[in-house]
């Protein structure tokens, strides 16, 4: 390891704690270990990101966000905005966590508005995340499970997920588990799927039942065709309220996102009422219900009607 990185592992050890114990982590000599005191617990750290758990359940995400390039700077910063309710401008020198950073985008934007930004995720997009984002200083990565994060509690200024939480067994146990790392003052958005009309939710849970048993070689041809279909007009605009695809202006965007719908072994869909009591009950205060990203008539009417598959519930609040 060169010493540049060695000095770079050493400043971001610092921030990092045992995520059971709680107790402070030191770095091997080698720079390639964290282990707690005692040498009780150890941790590997490979391309000088730190890995507390594997993929698990969740290796789709690392496949899907290590194959393909999303990242649109423009778009990027459009959607954090419109997704999180925070203003770039306002992220200068903020301690920033993205839990769910998956290939890093929203860390990349949060980094180059001058954020000390963290980002965590369960799979091995974080790979993916360290290139997009090695070159900001202030841009930091671990592969953890959200519900037990590295982190002191109650030590963020600024902290988002976006379309992750609804992936785990237990939503709202992540959910609890990323509120307990915003500090007093400080300010958390979560965006979820939205549940739909109960046709919708049925057809589509009915055929997820299917690919979801699907190797990737095997689901990603079907996901090319619902790409294909997403470039389609009107067919985009209409079919895909029956069965999902993305209609993404970019070919491979589409693709992605089509994948991350048909893919994961779970995906839970909820309504802005049940998100907004989780924020109540985990402390917060002064909470907005963002309005979608998309904007027209017909798609608003759609939206509202909860007709839009694929879209999101999107609460945001400070803590007390």
């Amino acid at each position: 390891m060169s010493e540049s990185c060695t000095v770079t592992s050493v400043r971001f050890v610092s921030e990092l704690q045992d995520p059971e114990s709680g107790t402070s982590l030191q770095l091997s000599a080698d720079g390639a270990t964290l282990h707690a005191p005692g040498f009780k617990r150890s941790w590997t750290i490979i391309d000088g990101i730190p890995r507390f758990v594997t993929d698990e359940h969740l290796e789709s995400f690392g496949h899907q966000w290590t194959r393909f390039d999303v990242a649109h700077d423009a778009e990027d910063r459009a959607t954090f905005e419109a997704k999180t309710g925070f203003l770039l401008n306002d992220l200068q020198g903020k301690k920033i966590l993205d839990a769910g950073c998956g290939g890093g985008r929203y860390a990349k934007v949060c980094g180059e508005a001058g954020g000390i930004v963290f980002g965590a995720d369960h799979t091995r997009s974080v790979e993916k995340a360290g290139q997009l984002c090695s070159q900001l200083q202030h841009v930091h990565f671990v592969q953890a499970d959200l519900k037990h994060l590295p982190f002191e509690p109650a030590s963020f200024d600024v902290v988002f997920s976006i379309g992750v939480m609804h992936h785990d067994a237990d939503t709202r146990s992540v959910f609890d588990a990323v509120a307990k790392m915003v500090k007093p003052g400080g300010r958390y958005a979560v965006w979820l799927y939205r549940r739909n009309q109960w046709w919708q939710e049925f057809l589509n849970s009915g055929l997820r039942a299917i690919t979801t048993r699907l190797p990737s070689s095997v689901l990603m041809p079907f996901c090319h065709v619902g790409a294909f279909l997403g470039g389609l007009p009107v067919v985009n605009k209409l079919l895909n309220k029956i069965i999902n695809f993305s209609a993404h202006p970019i070919y491979q965007n589409r693709v992605c996102d089509t994948f991350d719908w048909w893919a994961p072994k779970y995906q839970y869909h909820h309504t802005v009422e049940e998100l907004s009591v989780w924020f109540h009950e985990a402390g917060f205060t002064g909470l907005t219900v963002l309005p979608p990203e998309k904007s027209g008539r017909f798609y608003r009417w759609a939206y509202n009607h909860n007709l839009l598959i694929g879209s999101g519930v999107n609460v945001t609040g400070v803590k007390r």
